[in-house]
């Protein structure tokens, strides 16, 4: 009697269905890790971009305000300069005045140093920086000499004007005399010079010095 067991092979079956079942739940989990390496790359992409973002952000809003600042220190530069600018003409303007004060002093000085011997102004005239004069003088000689010294004192521009010049008769005896009129232009920057001495005209002779020799 030949006996077959099917019990043997009913029991083997079973297995190859459970390594069917085992490799599908490896897929799946390699599936799902995969899956999970995936969300945890764009989450942490996703963080990184937020975090450059903040940064961004923040280094935006420090710019903005370093901009302020920057704009208040520009608008405080641009009002000193200003007002820089109007303390240097109110000091211009002080010494303009100032300088326009001493004016008179300064031309009376120096016409009454210009001035040789026997030479004497009867009306002296001053038009802003134009200076009229009207005298009496012996000779052509003194008045070229007066005219001279004015000149060199560099407090009248060159040339000083001969306006007028004619002979007046003396009456009683009196020598005649030359009337002039003489017009020059004052300038103010002669007054921050040093004042040379009036060089010596040339009607005047020089008295020898004592114990010389004459040549």
């Amino acid at each position: 009697m030949i006996r077959i067991n099917l019990l043997a092979s009913e029991r083997r079956q079973p297995k190859a269905g459970s390594k069917g079942l085992q490799l599908g739940q490896k897929m799946t989990v390699i599936g799902s890790l995969i899956l999970v390496l995936v969300a945890v790359g764009i989450g942490w992409r996703y963080w990184a971009l937020g975090q450059m973002a903040a940064t961004a952000e923040r280094q935006l809003t420090e710019a903005r305000r370093e901009e302020q600042r920057l704009s208040e220190i520009l608008r405080q530069v641009q009002e000193f300069e200003g007002r820089r600018e109007q303390l240097q003409q109110r000091a211009t303007l002080i010494d303009e005045l100032r300088r326009g004060q001493s004016a008179p002093v300064h031309i009376i000085d120096q016409v009454s140093r210009a001035l040789p011997e026997m030479t004497w102004l009867t009306e002296l005239r001053q038009d802003g920086f134009d200076v009229t004069m009207q005298g009496r003088c012996l000779s052509l000689t003194s008045l070229s000499d007066f005219v001279g010294n004015l000149e060199a004192s560099r407090y009248f521009k060159r040339p000083v004007e001969i306006l007028s010049s004619e002979v007046v008769p003396g009456q009683g005896g009196a020598p005649d005399t030359i009337q002039f009129t003489v017009r020059g232009s004052f300038q103010m920057a002669g007054i921050e010079q040093v004042t040379p001495p009036p060089p010596p005209t040339r009607g005047r002779a020089k008295a020898p010095a004592k114990g010389g020799k004459r040549g």
